[in-house]
């Protein structure tokens, strides 16, 4: 298969379409040919091609940054000699001054196909900056990892945030391309833009199901996002991010497993299997212990459940639940322990009143949920299904693959 990358950089046509224009690269560590070559030196090096800057989103071009909300700066590019402008620092929308720097942004972003990702979020925002300014966006599309399935609720009006771009349910199954053509419906974005589409991308096929495997190397998107099953656990384990439970960062498997000191995870793993059996299904949870080197718990031993989704004698990429699988693991600590200190209340993505497990979640509702004594499976998968049922309906007209 190739990406939008590697069609770009082969086909002549796509090329002319683009000299005597100014161009902008925004990208990441991961923007990369097969060949690993980063698109900014890539598309640098093609002739007739008139690179005038660079933007980075969350964690830098070029991967500078660990953490949520730590920032980067403008810099210059080395090699090129052209201003890279920081979508994560004291901004994260567009200015003037750099739409000035460019006519054409090329888009290219590895996604892991959950809305909470803020690569997503930047795309829209480009979208509109170049609506406003008569600037065209090409986006030079990638796979989807996690692949077509749909999980989630919807965010609801009101709960939009830099972790949530629109009212997509938490796995939405597109490409940045065809997130890019949703945008542009949803919002009445009035843009020039132009998706470079893949060639060959099967996302329904074994075993990777969304990630061309064999024939393509991982890399990082951002530093906690390692491998494949990082990627597939992620819808679910992105809201360990609101809790005060390890989602594994500081350990060489963040966001695949989550623990803390003071939970008894094999009693956690029974009540799950107890209130939802079917929920667990399509991987196998283990437990396990582990010390973070840094964030939540660093250097305390916590007792957790890792979610081993690699092995495909049990993963069954239809039946893989994680955002319900991690939901019940929180059920289950609820009922386990009433009183434990569930949500974390912190500063997250620049938002400060509203708790961070509601904003990864676009409403209140799975918090509620959760502490709701009178509550079961059933009242969460049946307000799920429907919102899953009509993103399934709507996001059909926007599917290219």
């Amino acid at each position: 298969m190739k990406i939008g990358l590697e069609r770009l950089i082969e086909d002549a046509a796509l090329q002319r379409a683009l000299r005597g224009r100014r161009v902008a690269l925004l990208a990441h560590p991961a923007s990369v040919t097969r060949g690993l070559e980063h698109a900014l030196d890539a598309i640098g090096r093609l002739p007739g091609i008139r690179l005038t800057a660079a933007l980075g989103p969350q964690h830098g071009l070029r991967g500078d940054k660990q953490d949520n909300m730590v920032e980067s700066s403008d810099s210059v590019d080395a090699a090129l000699g052209i201003p890279v402008f920081s979508l994560y620092g004291t901004v994260r929308r567009p200015t003037d001054a750099m739409m000035d720097c460019f006519d054409v942004l090329l888009v290219d972003l590895q996604d892991l196909g959950c809305r909470i990702y803020t690569f997503i979020t930047t795309l829209r925002y480009v979208l509109e900056a170049a609506a406003h300014h008569g600037k065209a966006v090409w986006v030079l599309d990638r796979p989807n990892p996690a692949g077509r399935p749909v999980e989630g609720l919807r965010l609801r009006p009101g709960w939009e945030s830099f972790v949530g771009a629109g009212p997509l349910p938490m796995r939405h199954g597109l490409t940045m391309g065809e997130l890019a053509r949703w945008f542009i419906a949803a919002f009445a974005i009035d843009v020039e833009c132009r998706v470079v589409e893949m060639v060959g991308w099967a996302p329904d096929a074994a075993p990777g199901y969304g990630w061309p495997v064999p024939g393509r190397s991982w890399v990082n998107p951002s530093p906690n996002a390692p491998n494949l099953s990082m990627a597939r656990c992620y819808a679910g384990s992105v809201m360990l991010e609101g809790t005060t439970l390890s989602e594994g960062r500081g350990t060489t498997r963040p966001l695949e497993l989550f623990g803390a000191p003071d939970i008894d995870a094999v009693a956690v793993l029974e009540r799950m299997r107890t209130l939802a059996p079917d929920w667990l299904a399509g991987c196998v949870l283990r437990p396990c212990w582990f010390e973070p080197t840094f964030h939540k718990h660093a250097g305390e031993l916590c007792a957790g459940l890792q979610v081993h989704v690699d092995d495909p004698t049990h993963y069954d990429h239809q039946a893989f639940r994680p955002w319900r699988l991690q939901a019940l693991a929180f059920r289950a600590i609820r009922e386990l322990w009433p009183d434990y200190p569930l949500w974390r209340d912190f500063p997250y993505e620049y938002e400060f009143e509203r708790l961070a497990i509601d904003l990864i979640n676009g409403s209140p509702l799975l918090r509620e949920w959760v502490d709701d004594p009178a509550a079961g499976p059933g009242d969460l998968d049946r307000l799920a299904a429907e919102d899953e049922a009509g993103w399934r309906d709507e996001r059909q007209a926007y599917l290219r693959y």
